[in-house]
């Protein structure tokens, strides 16, 4: 993975807000307290995606990450993070537990829960943060697997180790197509790792069952612009039958077909009426959220809000009389 971030770049003066930021904005609020002065302070990552999945492969100097109670309060989208130790040592510190990772050592924390992580020695880690709600996971089964060391007597987690060790610093596995093939394995290998290691593999079946129509909609969500979203594509993406997908909205009382195109019209509506709502037509705008034909995408989007298009945008976006 490329280098998101390299304070090498950064006067000693930004170093601390600007890797502050930059791990809020695309990992997790943290209070980070570094060791090294200013002036000393080393830090690289690189940071990237996988479908709902956030990476983070980072190096730096002595650093104490602290996940408050506050913070963890606050938290809006939960989630569960493996931690994959590739050199050196860390602590763990979650639910009066904690744990020494070694190199080839994993362990998973939830955002939550307060939580600290120690790197005395530096830092050269991948963080990978999985929704909560797509591992689909009992409670209890997180809960007491927070901060527990997964590695050298857990073969799954030795499996685990390697693939996302690469996954954290692949350019090809973290782009387009490629990308959406592996958020699934990821998925049930994290899942499999977790519930070897609780020692009843059963206990992640129902949960995964009745949580299917969320992890459904949270995928259609994240694909929402892409014009290829399909019936047979999402259900291709959770392992099930295009039957199996209806039949599951089906239970939740949605429709496939205008619950997309609800949504997408939501999109639109919101960009006319965002700050860049004059910059693209509305055409553009249109084909951008899946409406490759304009009447047709002004007919329904006045169907639903009861406003054209262009109207809406015109509430919004007065023109000036001078």
């Amino acid at each position: 993975m490329s280098p998101a971030l390299d304070t090498a770049f950064i006067p000693s003066s930004d170093r601390e807000e600007v890797v502050r930021n930059a791990v809020w904005e695309s990992v997790v609020a943290v209070d980070i307290d570094h060791g090294p002065a200013a002036e000393d302070l080393s830090v690289r990552l690189g940071l990237g995606t996988v479908g709902p999945i956030r990476i983070c492969s980072a190096r730096a100097t002595a650093v104490t990450i602290r996940r408050t109670e506050r913070l963890a309060r606050e938290d809006e989208e939960p989630a569960v993070f493996l931690g994959v130790q590739m050199t050196g040592s860390s602590l763990v510190v979650q639910n009066d537990r904690e744990c020494l990772l070694g190199p080839g050592d994993c362990a998973v924390y939830e955002s939550i829960a307060p939580y600290t992580l120690l790197f005395d020695e530096g830092v050269d880690h991948r963080f990978i943060r999985f929704p909560r709600a797509l591992l689909a996971l009992p409670d209890r089964l997180l809960r007491d697997l927070a901060a527990v060391p997964l590695g050298s007597d857990n073969p799954v987690a030795r499996l685990a180790f390697a693939y996302f060790s690469q996954l954290a610093v692949s350019d090809e596995l973290l782009q387009g197509a490629h990308a959406d093939a592996v958020v699934e394995p990821s998925v049930g290998l994290l899942r499999a790792v977790l519930t070897t290691q609780y020692g009843d593999s059963g206990l992640a079946k129902k949960p995964l069952e009745a949580t299917l129509s969320l992890r459904i909609t949270q995928y259609i969500r994240a694909h929402l612009a892409d014009p290829g979203l399909s019936a047979a594509r999402i259900a291709a993406a959770h392992g099930i039958s295009v039957r199996h997908l209806y039949a599951v909205l089906s239970r939740s009382g949605i429709s496939l077909g205008d619950w997309i195109r609800t949504r997408r019209l939501t999109e639109c509506r919101r960009e006319f009426a965002g700050p860049n709502g004059r910059i693209r037509t509305i055409a553009a705008i249109g084909r951008s959220w899946g409406f490759v034909d304009a009447t047709h995408f002004s007919k329904v989007f006045r169907q639903t809000f009861g406003i054209s298009p262009r109207d809406w945008r015109e509430q919004n976006h007065p023109r000036s009389h001078t």
